[in-house]
């Protein structure tokens, strides 16, 4: 396998990477990696939170479109309920547009409850939420009048994707990814939630549908010497564990980040692997042909140099070594036709929704 990702949280806890020069590092490091045969960055959202986790990936994903020419954007996950599903379109395909239709997006109910207080939404009611405005988004963002709560309206202008861009439905509700969307993204490797949506697939005619497994390390960090690069990411990967853990404690779903609030745990865990070169290798050969490495330069406002040589060292000494080469992105619009492939792909990292 040769394929790999870049995910950018932009995270900033305080006394780490001015947020600047954060932002303008992953510009760099995402144009760089376009280069070097990156078929995809993943930009993530949360709200309110006390590192300035990345509230605004559409920003974002058009300042990336204006640095790039090929790899592909995906916002994953958006936090549909919080957000209005004209806007929503809107943004879709405004950015589709820019970037030459490059747009990949993934909905999710979401499961931190003070972000719901934030915009004033039910955290009770967010898969009710979800549905509702998942459906209109899908009618607006394909050309059709679009009704939401009342509220009629034809979106314009229309992605250049057709009849879409791709969409990814995470979460715990298997049979609304089917109907939905064209792939389902499920928040755990649970095999009752796979087998759900496959079912509900099959009854649709949609084949097995397109399946994105959550297997594999959360991100992958190469290094000369992990046990010093362990040093130097501890504070980060602390940093962004106990805010994983404290937004999963407070959810009612799984979540692969409950119970590690600390960075020992988290590499007990294998949710992040900080391997050496060698050992990137055989990571990804053990992951299997449609799996991805997941690379996150940037965790928890690492220093930039840091997170440089990582990515240098992943793309001089692991993905020679990888079948392929280099990865090739995806150039131009995509045609999708909704939910009628088959597989099995390995998720980004991010995690989904506990709906």
């Amino acid at each position: 396998m040769a394929n790999w990702l870049l995910i950018h949280e932009l995270r900033a806890p305080d006394g780490t990477t001015p947020r600047d020069d954060l932002y303008r590092a992953a510009l760099d490091m995402t144009a760089w990696a376009e280069g070097a045969g990156c078929p995809r960055v993943v930009l993530s959202e949360h709200h309110g939170a006390d590192d300035g986790y990345l509230p605004s990936p559409f920003v974002f994903g058009a300042a990336v479109a204006a640095r790039t020419e090929r790899i592909r954007i995906m916002i994953s996950a958006l936090v549909l309920p919080l957000r209005d599903p004209f806007s929503v379109a809107e943004d879709v395909a405004v950015l589709d547009v820019v970037s030459g239709g490059r747009v990949e997006l993934t909905v999710v109910a979401g499961y931190v409850p003070d972000e719901f207080a934030m915009f004033g939404v039910p955290f009770a009611s967010r898969g009710t939420e979800l549905e509702e405005r998942l459906a209109a988004l899908v009618d607006a963002l394909e050309g059709r009048p679009a009704t939401f709560r009342g509220r009629t309206a034809a979106v314009t202008p229309r992605p250049l994707q057709r009849p879409r861009p791709f969409l990814v439905v995470g979460g715990r509700a298997p049979r609304r990814a089917a109907r939905f969307g064209d792939a389902f993204l499920p928040p755990v490797a649970d095999e009752r939630l796979a087998d759900a949506y496959r079912a509900e697939c099959r009854r649709l005619g949609k084949g097995d549908g397109i399946l994105l497994w959550p297997g594999g390390p959360s991100w992958v960090f190469v290094a000369d010497d992990p046990e010093a690069a362990w040093a130097t990411l501890r504070p980060h990967v602390e940093a962004e564990a106990r805010s994983y853990a404290t937004w999963a404690a407070a959810s009612t779903g799984s979540s692969p980040w409950e119970g590690h609030a600390d960075a020992a745990s988290v590499r007990a865990s294998g949710q992040v692997a900080v391997v050496t070169p060698d050992g990137c290798v055989s990571l990804a050969r053990s992951l299997g042909p449609l799996a991805a490495l997941n690379l996150k330069p940037l965790v928890g406002g690492l220093d930039p140099a840091v997170g440089w040589r990582s990515l240098e060292l992943f793309v001089d000494r692991v993905l020679p070594h990888l079948d392929g080469g280099a990865g090739a992105a995806t150039d131009g619009p995509t045609d999708v036709s909704a939910g009628t492939g088959t597989g099995i792909g390995t998720a980004s990292g991010v995690p989904a929704s506990s709906d």
